[in-house]
């Protein structure tokens, strides 16, 4: 399918795409157009204005600040698994990149694009969860627990640009990972689990279970959290969190699997991922 015509503008700077887009009031912005242009395709998204802010080199690159690793939005899911910054620093999420789509995806699709378009079986708002990312926008910082809405909604202003994505790197004491069911046909998560488990002698002293694909928006499992925290992190104590992943939440029910069977994979997954991040630590 072909999308309907729209008029098109490339941005050279963070100030040049909120101008563009605050003259033209039916624009989106277009980064590396994994999300955006297939949706565009099957008219599920029909903007008459695209404002390209791809070349804008001010949104590129991964550093380290301290305790925090900065990635530019435009910075593809490639750079981000491969980066030797974001391995040293925080592997799960490296480990994460690798798992979207296929290379053709991960060489164009960029995670500012990815988070800003909030698809429900993505990949990043789980394992950012975990991790307790803050994503930042060219007039202010959101933290990851507030970004996330609803379904392909999230906390971003009318023309608001994400700027980087800033992620804690982990502690000696701490670990973290991430795992998922996948559609075979796509690589998106049908549930997709992250999990940060931070230890002190021998035992589970604080928790972070990122959830996405399984609800309309990825989600914190705050009552497997609580569940998990304090205990000793042994096979009963994992299991009696993991199965308490789902509660609260309303699961989606599609071709991929129904409502009953991601209640089933989010223990499942979330079971998984606990067990290799507390390894981690």
């Amino acid at each position: 399918m072909h999308p309907a015509n729209f008029d098109y503008h490339r941005a050279s700077s963070i100030d040049e795409a909120e101008s563009l887009w605050k003259e033209n009031s039916d624009a989106s912005f277009l980064a590396g157009g994994h999300s955006l242009i297939p949706a565009m395709k099957l008219r599920l998204s029909d903007p008459g204005t695209l404002v390209d802010i791809s070349g804008i080199d001010d949104l590129k690159g991964i550093s380290r600040d301290g305790d925090t690793i900065r990635i530019g939005a435009l910075t593809t899911h490639r750079e981000v698994g491969s980066s030797d910054v974001v391995k040293d620093g925080c592997s799960a999420l490296s480990e994460a990149a690798g798992m979207i789509g296929d290379p053709q995806v991960r060489n164009r699709g960029t995670i500012g694009g990815n988070v800003a378009h909030a698809d429900p079986a993505s990949d990043y708002p789980g394992i950012l969860m975990a991790l307790g990312a803050t994503i930042v926008t060219s007039s202010r910082s959101i933290v990851v627990d507030d970004f996330f809405t609803g379904l392909f909604e999230t906390a971003l202003n009318d023309g608001e640009v994400i700027t980087e994505i800033q992620v804690p790197a982990i502690g000696t004491s701490s670990g973290a990972a991430y795992t998922k069911f996948f559609n075979p046909s796509s690589r998106y998560a049908v549930v997709g689990v992250g999990a940060l488990v931070s230890k002190s002698n021998g035992s589970c002293s604080s928790c972070r279970i990122g959830v996405t694909g399984a609800a309309d928006h990825a989600f914190r499992a705050s009552v497997a959290e609580e569940t998990l925290q304090g205990s000793d992190l042994g096979e009963d104590a994992v299991a009696a969190s993991a199965a308490k992943v789902a509660d609260g939440q309303e699961m989606l029910s599609d071709l991929s699997a129904s409502a009953n069977y991601r209640t089933h994979l989010c223990g499942v997954m979330a079971k998984r991922a606990i067990v290799e991040a507390a390894s981690r630590a």
